[in-house]
Formats: C-alpha cells, structure tokens, sequence
C-alpha cells in the first residue's frame, strides 16, 4: 500500500480509503468490524464516515455507520492504527437532524460532539464540510445561481467554527467536499487573511464517468496542495460492468434504492460499456481498472472504495498494486474525448 501526504498536515494516508457508507443499512455491525479488520490488514489506515451515513438516510439509521465505527473502536483499541474521518451535514431536507441541518456555528459544534459519542473517540483526525451552506453546482447540477448567495451562512462563521473545535483538541484537521473552485479559494483567503486554520483535502465526486474535477480544481488541488478524496470512483458501481443492459443485481445499490439516478440513463450505459469493453480487451477487471485511473491521478490523495462484501473489498483494494500501461492510458483519453463527463 502506497502512503501520502494529507495536504500540509504531516499526516500519511493509505492511497485507498474505506468508505462506510452502507454501514448500518446494506451492512451489519458484524459486517463493518470485519471490513475494517480486513482494511487495516491490507495496509489500509484512513476511514472515511459522515454524521448523515449510512445512505439513503433516514431518520432511523441516522448515526449508525459512526456507531457501528465507535463499537470496533472499543472493541480493538484500535484508535492510534486509524486516520478517522467524518463530515458535518450541510442543508437539505432532514428535518430529524437538529430540526434542519444548517453550518451555522452552533449547528457545526454541535454536530461534531455527537459524531465524537458516536464514534466512541476524543478527537476526529479530519472533520469535513459534507457540502456548502450556500447554493452550488454540486450533486450533479451544472448550473449555476448567481442569486444563492451565501445561504444564510458566510464560510467564515463555518469555518471559525471549526476553527474553536481544532483549538479545544476535537479535530485535528479540516477539508471541505462537494466544494468548488470559489469555495476552496474562499477558504484558502480565509486562512491567509484571517488566521482560520487551512484546509487539508476536498472530497468530491471523481470516476471515469465524471472527470469535472479537472476543470478548475485539479489545479487548484495541485498548486495549492489541498488532495483530492475521490468519491464515487466507480460510480456507484456501474464502472463494474453489473448493471448493464438494465441488469440490477440483488442486494445492490440500484435494485435496493430508487433514488439514486446520478449515474444511469443512456449516456452513462454508453460511456460504461465502452470503459468495462477496454478493461475485458486488455485482460483488466472493469472496476480495478477505474479504481486505479482514479489512484494515480496527481491531484489524487486518496481514492475512497465502499463495498459490501469482503470479496468485493479485497478485489477493490487490490487495485492499488495495479498501475495501468500506457496503452490503456491513450484508450481510456480517447473514450474520455468520445464521452466527456456523461454523468456530471
């Protein structure tokens, strides 16, 4: 397993991340603890969670992946093995979470000391903004609204909030996700003009169906070292190849949740089956070859797997030993100007 550095904190971070968001809905307890065995056996030490997971979230799960990570916490003692990761929901629809979620100062402290009691620990090793207070071209929206404003809430009360949580010992370190280019800057002059602690990484969507993230903010990622932790590298599992032609296994995510259409329709059957034919011409697995596209990536910092079977996490994490030869390389560039960001 390959380490690097996590922005300027001087933390090193396995180059696959586990992602927990089925924990607690598609996953059991047992489940997860043995995931994370495994993980941290195949070299793995950063975990990735969210107060809102497991997904689709409810009422009735809300917290339950952080629980389910605080149970094999107690359980191992395992504390000091683990970069430990979580995010702080940002508006939306989800009344049962504080009466409405909002990244208000009172809002952010008091979102963080919950996901501390969940998660069983003193202090988050990097606590995220899951997406911005104000209206933005994230979750699959290209446009943008020149009349959102700041959404109630300036970054800087957000990230001053933060800010107190860092200096009474609760996190270690901040990033941001589902942010854009503006917003990154926003919190970087933050930082330099106001003395408010630096962002560490921004956790955005980024696969071979969804390249956005070099438009504008892989340069920013790079110039300004702020890594990216890529989400959704095998969008939502299409990149495998097992939804094709209207296919939907039993126990997916698709067959499982109605709701999530970000990655389907006629361009993005297109796109896949073009991708997974490269990977079966050159004698790849379909998903490790888009795993590892998104791992060496320059700008990348940490390609974050989820999966909910061991066999399918050992498979994923494996494909941090695979690197791509040049050929695949020229291919996939082609099929990327053939279908350029299908599923945004």
């Amino acid at each position: 397993m390959q380490y690097r550095p996590l922005g300027q904190t001087g933390l090193q971070v396995s180059a696959i991340c586990l992602g927990t968001m089925t924990w607690g809905e598609q996953n059991s307890e047992a489940d997860a603890h043995g995931q994370l065995d495994l993980a941290l056996a195949e070299g793995i030490n950063f975990v990735d969670t969210a107060e809102m997971y497991p997904v689709a979230p409810r009422a009735e799960t809300y917290g339950r992946t952080e629980e389910y990570i605080g149970s094999w916490l107690a359980k191992t003692g395992r504390r000091q093995d683990i970069v430990l990761a979580s995010k702080v929901i940002g508006p939306g629809a989800f009344p049962y979470i504080r009466g409405g979620p909002r990244l208000d100062r009172a809002s952010v402290i008091a979102a963080c000391e919950a996901s501390l009691q969940r998660l069983r620990t003193d202090v988050i090793d990097l606590y995220q903004v899951h997406w911005p207070q104000r209206p933005a071209n994230y979750f699959g929206r290209l446009s943008y609204d020149r009349d959102g404003g700041d959404g109630g809430v300036p970054i800087a009360e957000t990230l001053g909030a933060l800010a107190e949580l860092q200096q009474q010992g609760k996190i270690r370190h901040i990033g941001v996700s589902n942010e854009t280019p503006w917003g990154v800057g926003e919190y970087l002059r933050l930082h330099r003009d106001e003395g408010l602690p630096r962002i560490a990484s921004i956790q955005n969507p980024y696969s071979l169906l969804n390249r956005s993230f070099e438009v504008g903010l892989a340069e920013v990622s790079l110039r300004e070292q702020v890594g990216l932790l890529a989400y959704s590298p095998l969008a939502m599992g299409v990149l495998s190849g097992k939804y094709l032609d209207g296919a939907k296994p039993e126990g997916s995510r698709m067959a499982l949740f109605t709701r999530f259409t970000r990655y389907n329709g006629p361009q993005a059957e297109q796109a896949a089956r073009a991708y997974v034919e490269l990977a079966r011409e050159h004698g790849l697995d379909p998903a490790q070859m888009a795993l590892a596209f998104v791992t060496e990536q320059p700008f990348t910092t940490s390609t974050i797997i989820g999966a909910t079977t061991l066999a399918q996490l050992r498979q994923d994490i494996a494909s941090a030993a695979l690197q791509l030869p040049t050929s695949v390389l020229r291919s996939l560039e082609k099929l990327h100007r053939e279908h350029t960001i299908p599923c945004p």
